[in-house]
């Protein structure tokens, strides 16, 4: 269905951990994103809910293909977990790749909005390199909340960028600071969202879009 271009993949490691964090404008992204990790030489892997892992032969799979379950806890609970999670994805060199906006963006022109915290935590828990990535094409085969896909014309051009591991030393000692872990998203989103100017060879609004202010519930995945 797509044409997939990468840009600068050579900045995502050949081995060891990292959190890679993409612009989210469509339900059929995590395959586009899938594919541009695999043709780079990893294996993709996504956050999941728990509850899936509990599924018959879902679970099982989940678990063989390295995916990493998210419960939904307290904060004191979150913050363990999120330290258990990065120690685990160190110890086993593997990535993880998190949505930073935790569901569809909803701007009105798709460009990424307010980030959420769960990469910088755990990027900032294990000292992780924290890879922005941008793409652009994905929305012209399935829409923003579309059902179906477009498959005409076929092979659309998907263009997808890696932008260098976001500067977090000077925050690398205060990993469970709130302070620090909304900077360090800040910085990822004007990371990714400066690599998503260069795709679509435009600006974006100088004001992020923040469903918050726009009367919008937060819905979706991780």
């Amino acid at each position: 269905m797509a044409k997939v271009r990468i840009t600068d993949g050579h900045k995502l490691p050949r081995e060891g951990a990292y959190i890679l964090s993409p612009n989210h404008v469509s339900e059929l992204d995590p395959v586009l994103v899938a594919v541009a990790v695999w043709r780079l030489g990893r294996a993709p892997r996504f956050m999941a809910k728990d509850s899936l892992f509990r599924v018959p032969v879902l679970g099982a799979a989940l678990r063989a293909t390295g995916m990493i379950p998210v419960a939904r806890t307290s904060s004191r609970d979150s913050a363990a977990q999120t330290m258990r999670q990065a120690s685990e994805l160190v110890a086993d060199g593997r990535g993880v790749i998190v949505y930073p906006e935790g569901t569809l963006t909803r701007d009105p022109d798709l460009w990424p909005m307010r980030g959420k915290s769960g990469a910088a935590r755990l990027a900032l828990a294990g000292d992780l390199p924290l890879i922005p990535v941008a793409h652009w094409g994905v929305q012209n085969i399935m829409g923003r909340y579309q059902r179906g896909l477009s498959l005409w014309p076929p092979r659309k051009l998907v263009r997808v960028a890696i932008g260098d591991p976001v500067d977090l030393s000077d925050l690398k000692s205060r990993p469970t600071d709130p302070a620090a872990i909304s900077e360090a998203t800040e910085r990822l989103m004007q990371a990714i969202t400066a690599l998503l100017e260069g795709i679509r060879d435009e600006k974006a609004p100088p004001k992020r879009w923040d469903p918050s202010s726009h009367g919008q519930a937060e819905t979706g995945r991780l």
